[in-house]
């Protein structure tokens, strides 16, 4: 069965190794080496937490986001990526850090195995939402590729249009175009599809549970596992 579970970065040397080796690989195939948010300095930050999609009984990874806080060591990997294009995301970013903690949703990627699952926009983007509102911040932000922009609204996300250029960047490529999206408040869902306003509810209140999700190539069962150890330790 497809697992879903989440970790402080430090906490699973192993396992955050296994997911940078298969997003490099991902990006790779598509020609892009260059990523603010593929570096690997997030591994010892115990203010990032890994979404892992693995298989449950041979740990082969599929896929996975991060979650990276907002912290005095490190920015957001958006403002690394768009901020000397348009410095206006520094302000909305130390605006929200202000009024109590931010974070971002990065690192998207999914495995050839699990295309067409919905795995690398509908899940991942729908466990970002449950942890964002779990972490007790004000906003979460994404940099979208346009497959992923539909899903980002599906659960709350709204377009920052006054960035950029109606919020959209030539990004990481002169021939990629990427968008950035915030969720403003992750525990208000009025802007969030009522089917996954539902599905993100349920997992808020029920961490740990087995749902049956629709991709494109059809009907699978996914195990949920969204209780992230030691996540009040010291850091």
């Amino acid at each position: 069965m497809i697992h879903i579970r989440t970790f402080r970065a430090p906490d699973d040397p192993e396992a955050c190794s296994k997911f940078i080796v298969g997003h490099k690989r991902l990006l790779e195939i598509y020609g892009i080496t260059q990523i603010t948010s593929n570096r690997q300095d997030w591994v010892d930050d115990p203010k990032t937490m890994v979404i892992l999609v693995e298989d449950k009984e041979t740990k082969f990874v599929y896929g996975g986001a991060r979650i990276q806080l907002k912290s005095d060591k490190y920015d957001l990997p958006i403002a690394s990526a768009i901020g000397k294009y348009d410095p206006k995301v520094y302000d909305m970013i130390k605006e929200d850090e202000d009024r109590g903690g931010t974070c971002e949703l990065c690192g998207l990627w999914n495995s050839r195995e699990v295309a067409g699952m919905g795995i690398g926009s509908h899940v991942l983007a729908r466990v970002g939402s449950v942890l964002a509102a779990k972490l007790q911040v004000v906003s979460l932000f994404v940099l979208c590729a346009p497959a992923t922009v539909r899903m980002g609204k599906r659960v709350g996300c709204v377009v920052e249009t006054t960035l950029g250029n109606n919020g959209l960047f030539y990004y990481p490529k002169d021939d990629l175009v990427a968008t950035a999206m915030r969720l403003r408040n992750p525990e208000d869902l009025s802007n969030a599809d009522e089917s996954e306003r539902i599905k993100i509810l349920s997992l808020r209140d029920n961490p740990s549970q087995v749902l049956e999700e629709r991709g494109p190539k059809g009907i699978y069962q996914l195990e949920y596992n969204l209780t992230i150890p030691n996540l009040n330790d010291p850091v």
